[in-house]
């Protein structure tokens, strides 16, 4: 019993600690820089831009930009990526990037305008070579009509340049039926940029792709524990319910450990577990034997109920993980020098009106950690009101985000 008020009591004060980061931006709908008003009238009559349905769920930031991604889940989205001015004003217009005529595709087309073109991508990651590694899904119309313009892709744009370096198309081999890949993280180090490695989650055909630049060759992992938990695939957001089978959703990377290699941090987002890898098995998984390399899969544990995580990130500087919480309206940690266990897992930041769902996160370069959170399970499954503030990008440093905490 006194262990029990014990936790009770560490939990109490994780939520009365919870930190205060700075709203950056907030928009009630999203626009872009459109080139004139005509052009932007034109988009509206001829379906290409309806602006209701352009919802952002991902993020990232490099030095002035911060990259705002609306994937083509509904018709009518007008830009897929883009970013915002740092210094700008909390309710800007969307920027297309690198360009309007890269990313204004309509969703009936058949091919992509361009190789640079970008059609529908919900996470992006900044490496440290100064690229934007882009996991393209190539859909439009995702929940209605549905089209797939292109095969799923890797794009990379030098940040430099704003320039396109390399595309690269999956293979047959690497996809199932229900594949679909929201989320990339890249494994590099700055001073060998040519040898990085990208992992996308696979989350409906429950694996993962890893793609290595040097060799211009990728290669599907899979795993029991890719997929998603039976019993918390149900979720109830702000009063609205319902029911998800993502498998594994995201993959968070550690520092470099003495052999060089990093762990690989997993979860699926129905599911309240966490699991790990190292690097190395990912990086060589063709030539292992697959039996064996099962067990190098480990469970690191459970975080407890409602705990179901979409988006998550390790910050080297604190070697603590954070990670989205879809059910609990905020974002939670944990210091990967300590037990995973339920009470080592606070959540750090909550506030039911501003996070109602916190779809993405992520830690630059200078140790910040970036939140966008938005209105999701209303967007999908009700009416999102326009006259309310419906995304909200957030920003704290990664050591003030969990003072007080266990994470500390």
């Amino acid at each position: 019993m006194r262990a029990l008020s014990i936790t009770v009591v560490l939990a109490l004060i994780s939520v009365c600690k919870a930190a205060l980061p700075q709203l950056r931006f907030a928009w009630k709908q999203i626009d872009y820089t459109w080139d004139s008003p005509a052009d932007r009238e034109n988009a509206i009559k001829d379906g290409i831009f309806d602006q209701k349905n352009n919802f952002p769920v991902g993020l990232a930031r490099w030095k002035n930009k911060v990259f705002v991604t609306v994937p083509r889940w509904k018709s009518g989205v007008a830009s897929s990526l883009n970013y915002v001015d740092l210094d700008g004003p909390s309710d800007q217009l969307l920027k297309p990037y690198p360009s309007f005529k890269d990313n204004l595709v309509p969703d009936s087309a058949k091919a992509p305008p361009s190789n640079s073109s970008v059609i529908s991508v919900f996470r992006v990651h900044v490496d440290p070579c100064d690229r934007l590694w882009v996991m393209d899904t190539g859909f439009a119309d995702i929940s209605g009509a549905g089209n797939l313009i292109v095969e799923p892709s890797i794009i990379i744009f030098d940040l430099n340049t704003d320039q396109l370096l390399h595309r690269y198309f999956l293979k047959p081999e690497d996809m199932k039926e229900d594949s679909f890949f929201a989320n990339i993280v890249v494994d590099v180090d700055k001073n060998t940029c040519d040898n990085a490695f990208a992992y996308l989650s696979d989350l409906g055909g429950y694996g993962v792709v890893v793609y290595s630049l040097k060799q211009d060759a990728s290669w599907r992992v899979s795993h029991h524990y890719f997929f998603f938990e039976p019993l918390f695939g149900s979720y109830n957001v702000a009063g609205i319910k319902f029911h998800w089978t993502d498998g594994v959703f995201s993959v968070a990377l550690s520092e470099p450990r003495e052999n060089g290699y990093r762990t690989a941090f997993f979860h699926a987002m129905s599911s309240t577990k966490e699991f790990c890898v190292s690097t190395e098995l990912l990086r060589n998984y063709t030539k292992l034997d697959k039996s064996e390399a099962f067990h190098d899969f480990k469970l690191l544990g459970d975080r407890g109920e409602n705990t179901q995580s979409s988006a998550s990130y390790f910050d080297e500087k604190t070697k603590v993980l954070f990670y989205t919480q879809v059910n609990r309206d905020g974002v939670a940690c944990w210091n990967s020098n300590k037990p995973y266990t339920p009470e080592n897992n606070p959540i750090v930041i909550t506030d039911p009106k501003l996070f109602e769902f916190t779809n993405d996160i992520k830690v630059d370069n200078e140790s910040n950690l970036w939140m966008l959170s938005d209105k999701m399970p209303r967007f999908i499954y009700s009416n999102l009101d326009l006259n309310d503030i419906n995304f909200r990008i957030f920003s704290i440093s990664t050591t003030e985000a969990i003072v007080g905490t266990t994470c500390q």
